[in-house]
């Protein structure tokens, strides 16, 4: 496959009279430009939410599983960092419940509000507003075209 796609380009730029690693440097750049100036990005995974009816045995079950204990213990969210990623258990209210549906992935953002706003922009379905959940972290879920929860975090301390 790799020599065909490279076959199929050099063709290209046989016609245009430009080489292929000229035109490969320009794919390169144009995606960096788009990355930089299409904010917001996802800027990668940073965490999962696992929703609980009974958030001490879930805590007790996973500090267990870890081997450590959770770096923040509050009786409305409990997190773990989990080489450097956050696993974090929360009690069942309201939108959030167990089972299948009750686990949230946070993607990365620079900024909740614009990423929000975007996905919204984009067909989403609002489930929770961004919010300040403490220390300067900002949290949204949305229902994406498909019906998945989709959540984005501001997170100052994930970088």
């Amino acid at each position: 496959m790799k020599n065909r796609f490279r076959s199929f380009f050099t063709k290209i730029c046989a016609k245009q009279a430009i080489s292929f690693t000229v035109f490969l440097y320009f794919v390169i750049s144009l995606n960096v430009f788009i990355m930089e100036n299409n904010t917001p990005h996802f800027l990668g995974l940073r965490t999962v939410i696992y929703v609980k009816s009974d958030l001490i045995a879930a805590r007790n079950w996973y500090a267990d599983v870890l081997g450590f204990p959770p770096y923040f213990d509050e009786p409305f969210y409990v997190g773990f960092n989990v080489g450097g990623y956050e696993l974090g258990i929360m009690p069942a209210e309201g939108p959030n419940q167990p089972g299948g549906g009750g686990v949230l992935a946070y993607w990365g953002v620079d900024n909740a509000e614009a990423a929000h706003a975007r996905l919204l922009e984009k067909g989403a379905k609002e489930r929770e507003p961004v919010t300040e959940v403490g220390g300067g972290i900002k949290v949204a879920t949305v229902f994406d075209p498909f019906g998945n929860v989709l959540g984005v975090i501001e997170n100052p301390h994930f970088k």
